[in-house]
């Protein structure tokens, strides 16, 4: 019986059957997100939505029972916590809402199709690998955008206070222009000054306008080529060089495992069988030989 949930857990057809529950589950949320929708057809989505419930706590229970008489193995694997964990809160006494949002992330267990694509497997690990290296690129970018921020309110916050009035303010300005977003409209404002260049709509705001031609120039062009040219270039480089490093694991591991493959308990059962099968067919084809020549006392008389 274990083995019986134990395959039916493992099986091609059950993981398909659970990936497509999870997007129906997807679905059904969305549509939650329109009143009318639910005004019309609540009572089917509220069917639907008992029944999606109940097939991801069959899942669970299956995957408990595959594991025997040591069902609490089942906790060992973090996305099997993840799912006990979605499925409980379906059922705790608490608003619709939650639910909801709790139901919507069991959308993340669609990552688990990573492990079936190798391609897709080394990207992730690249990302992951990259995630110490990109947290110092981070440091980096948060100090740049500090000191400029700084350095805006200081010189523009006067002329320019919609954009850098102050600190907060300037540094999401600043990622506006880090991201290429019509950063030189704010270069223009601080070049010609609020009075002449991007307040025909705020006239009001604009109260000290000051022109900085060589300054403002200065400012943006340095930002752009420091922040977007070499700061956010080194992401790609981490990035990239992860994926070097995952793929060439990968390959370490694909040519370890054919140098020392050791094949499963299956294989082996699998290779006695064809064993047995040849030694069968050849007791049988000395049976036929022996019947076919006679006996050779028969033979002698």
């Amino acid at each position: 019986m274990v083995q019986t949930f134990k395959t039916i857990a493992v099986s091609a057809w059950f993981t398909n059957l659970i990936t497509i529950v999870i997007l129906i589950a997807g679905v059904l949320v969305g549509i939650e997100t329109y009143p009318n929708m639910v005004a019309a057809y609540g009572g089917p989505l509220h069917v639907l939505d008992q029944i999606v419930l109940w097939i991801f706590v069959v899942e669970v229970v299956v995957k408990m029972l595959a594991e025997g008489n040591r069902p609490w193995r089942y906790f060992l694997d973090p996305w099997n916590v993840f799912d006990f964990s979605i499925v409980a809160a379906a059922f705790m006494p608490f608003g619709g809402s939650s639910v909801a949002v709790l139901r919507l992330a069991r959308l993340l267990r669609v990552l688990k199709l990573v492990r079936a694509l190798p391609k897709l497997q080394v990207l992730v690990t690249a990302l992951l690998r990259s995630i110490p290296s990109m947290g110092y690129v981070s440091i980096l970018l948060i100090m740049l955008f500090y000191v400029y921020a700084v350095a805006a309110v200081l010189f523009f916050g006067q002329n320019d206070p919609v954009h850098f009035k102050d600190l907060p303010l300037a540094m999401l300005s600043l990622f506006r222009a880090v991201t290429l977003e019509d950063w030189t409209d704010l270069m223009y404002i601080n070049m010609y000054g609020c009075a002449n260049y991007g307040y025909d709509g705020n006239p009001d705001l604009c109260t000290n306008s000051s022109a900085h031609p060589v300054g403002g120039a200065v400012f943006f062009v340095s930002f752009v080529l420091i922040g977007t040219m070499i700061i956010l270039n080194l992401f790609i480089g981490v990035i990239m060089n992860g994926m070097d490093e995952a793929r060439a694991e990968q390959l370490e591991d694909e040519r370890a495992a054919m140098i020392g493959h050791r094949p499963t308990v299956h294989e082996n059962v699998l290779e006695i069988q064809k064993k047995m099968n040849e030694l069968s067919e050849l007791v049988n084809a000395v049976e036929k030989l022996s019947l076919h020549n006679g006996h050779p006392k028969e033979r002698a008389n």
